[in-house]
């Protein structure tokens, strides 16, 4: 089986509808009808309260804690920030980390790290819940007695959707989070269907910085360029997975693979180019150069997941029809 047609399979069955705990009917998607969630696994479920309000609990280990929807949101994840604007929660979200420049409106505060977190710093703000990129942290924020989400970074696109749902759960925002998961799947599959009748397949090469580390097709990032019909140059040297999915490659390999497309998203880090990667010795030999196929990505779109996704795809996609009309 093609390897697109493979995760447009997994895709279909992984974006889901509401119905199992909502009135709302059935997402249908050209033609499609998409499985229902299991909220099991995501562990939230909601409870009613002596005082009206409407609560959620949260697993969070052994015991399960109850509490109203948050109204003071930090997040120490880009990705999670992204995400709660996307489906309404960012007039909860007081406090986001110093990463977190998207969307414009965000709270962004400088010196706030989701990386070498400051656990006074956070608590500071006097949240009501925290989300954070994974659970090093958990265990001392809920000894201050504040509630933490862990959105951990996806494997596939399935994992990206139940966490959406979840953080929708979780903030009380369910519509918001459905809406955002039919419009990912119906962008996704818009920006590709016209490919279906292009000559397939191309290769490429996907630079994280100018002492060429990239990342495989089994990577997040590279499932979005396999949505497109793309092969990757660096799937090769990593079979056996000993570098997670980030290897680092020789200019030598790369002559040899010398692929149809240079993707690039180093400009902000490394200070990269088309002229930059033009002028590395033996770089001009190259197709992807010679032919003017050396494409930048935003970095801080490629490496989060949410939203903006479908802008990476979107890019991807328009370098992929304009190397076949070549």
């Amino acid at each position: 089986m093609h390897k697109k047609t493979w995760l447009w399979m997994m895709l279909s069955v992984a974006v889901v509808s509401f119905a199992s705990c909502s009135s709302e009917p059935e997402l249908k998607y050209q033609g499609t009808t998409f499985e229902p969630v299991d909220t099991a696994e995501i562990l939230i479920t909601e409870s009613p309260s002596d005082d009206g309000n409407s609560r959620v609990v949260v697993q969070a280990g052994p015991e399960a804690e109850i509490g109203i929807y948050p109204e003071a949101i930090v997040s120490l994840s880009p990705s999670s920030t992204e995400i709660l604007f996307a489906i309404g929660a960012g007039s909860s979200v007081i406090a986001v980390d110093d990463q977190s420049n998207y969307p414009p409106e965000a709270p962004l505060v400088e010196g706030l790290s989701g990386w070498n977190v400051n656990i006074e710093a956070v608590a500071s703000f006097e949240p009501d819940l925290v989300i954070v990129s994974d659970s090093d942290i958990q265990e001392e924020l809920e000894v201050l007695g504040i509630r933490v989400f862990v959105a951990s970074a996806p494997d596939e696109f399935g994992d990206l959707f139940q966490q959406i749902f979840a953080i929708g759960e979780v903030t009380g925002n369910t519509d918001g989070a459905h809406d955002l998961v039919a419009s990912i799947q119906r962008e996704m599959f818009e920006l590709t269907e016209d490919l279906k009748q292009l000559p397939m397949p191309l290769t490429y090469y996907h630079e994280l910085d100018d002492t060429l580390y990239t990342a495989t097709g089994t990577t997040f990032i590279g499932q979005i360029y396999a949505l497109a019909g793309l092969e990757n140059i660096a799937d090769a040297v990593d079979e056996e997975g000993s570098s997670f999915g980030y290897p680092q490659l020789t200019q030598e390999f790369i002559f040899e693979a010398d692929p149809d497309i240079i993707f690039f998203a180093d400009a902000k880090c490394c200070g990269q180019s088309f002229e930059t990667i033009s002028d590395r010795p033996g770089w001009s030999d190259l197709k992807a150069v010679k032919n003017g196929n050396v494409i930048e990505i935003n970095s801080d779109i490629s490496s989060r997941w949410g939203p903006r996704l479908v802008d990476f795809l979107s890019v991807v996609t328009s370098a992929v029809s304009a190397v076949n009309s070549q």
